[in-house]
C-alpha cells in the first residue's frame, strides 16, 4: 500500500517487547526516516510499550479512536519524524492503513485535500447485523446482484479483526456510523470500494 502511493519503504524488522530495545530502535530510525510505522504494541497491555516509548522520545498527538477495527491507533512525533502506531491484528492494520494512514501520507506529500476522502456509495444491505459498540465500524463486504437484478452489499460472516482471509474475500467496506444500532436487510448503507481507497 505504501509503495503504491510513492513511499520508499525500509523494513526495520521485528522488535522485542522491551522498552530499551524499542527506544533505541525508534530513536535511531527517526534520524533517517520521515515516517516510522509500527504494528502492535499500542494498546494498554503490559507488553504494549510503544506509547510510553514515543512519549519518552517525543510526543503523542492522537491515541485510541472510537473505531472498529483499529481502536488503538496512535500518531506521534519524534523530532521531525511522524510516528504511526497501528494495531497488531491484520484486518485492523489494513483498514486503518486504508482509511487513515494513506490519506495522512498523501496529504503530507502535497495531495489536494478535497481528493482524500474515500468514495462512499449508497447501496442496500443484503444482510442483518446487530451491534452495540458506539464506535464507527467498517464491515468487510462485497456487492452482489439480488433476484431483482439490483446490487446489494453483503458482509463477511465474521467481524474478527484477526481473520486476514476476510480482506482477501472483501471487495469493499461497509461504513456504519456511531449511532447505528443495527442493520436490517434492505436498509441503505454506505459502501466503500477497496479500489477507491488505495
Amino acid at each position: 500500500m505504501l509503495r503504491s502511493i510513492g513511499c520508499e519503504v525500509t523494513d526495520l524488522g521485528l522488535l522485542t517487547d522491551n522498552f530499551d530495545v524499542l527506544q533505541t530502535a525508534l530513536a535511531s530510525a527517526a534520524k533517517s526516516h520521515d515516517v516510522i510505522m509500527t504494528s502492535g504494541g499500542v494498546s494498554v497491555g503490559k507488553a504494549d510499550l510503544l506509547k510510553p516509548v514515543v512519549d519518552s522520545l517525543g510526543e503523542i498527538t492522537a491515541w485510541k479512536l472510537a473505531i472498529k477495527p483499529g481502536k488503538p491507533l496512535m500518531r506521534g512525533k519524534i523530532g521531525d519524524c511522524l510516528v504511526i502506531g497501528l494495531p497488531g491484528n491484520p484486518v485492523s492494520v489494513l483498514v486503518s492503513g486504508l482509511l487513515y494512514v494513506l490519506p495522512l501520507l498523501r496529504h503530507a506529500m502535497g495531495a489536494d485535500h478535497s481528493k482524500l476522502a474515500p468514495t462512499r456509495i449508497p447501496v442496500r444491505a443484503g444482510f442483518d447485523f446487530k451491534r452495540g459498540t458506539g464506535r464507527r465500524e467498517w464491515l468487510r463486504a462485497r456487492l452482489v446482484q439480488n433476484d431483482d437484478g439490483e446490487f446489494e452489499a453483503i458482509a463477511f460472516s465474521s467481524t474478527s479483526s484477526g481473520m486476514l482471509s476476510s480482506m482477501v474475500w472483501a471487495e469493499g467496506l461497509i461504513e456504519l456510523p456511531e449511532n447505528c444500532g443495527q442493520v436490517s436487510k434492505g436498509d441503505q448503507v454506505l459502501y466503500l470500494p477497496l479500489q477507491g481507497l488505495q
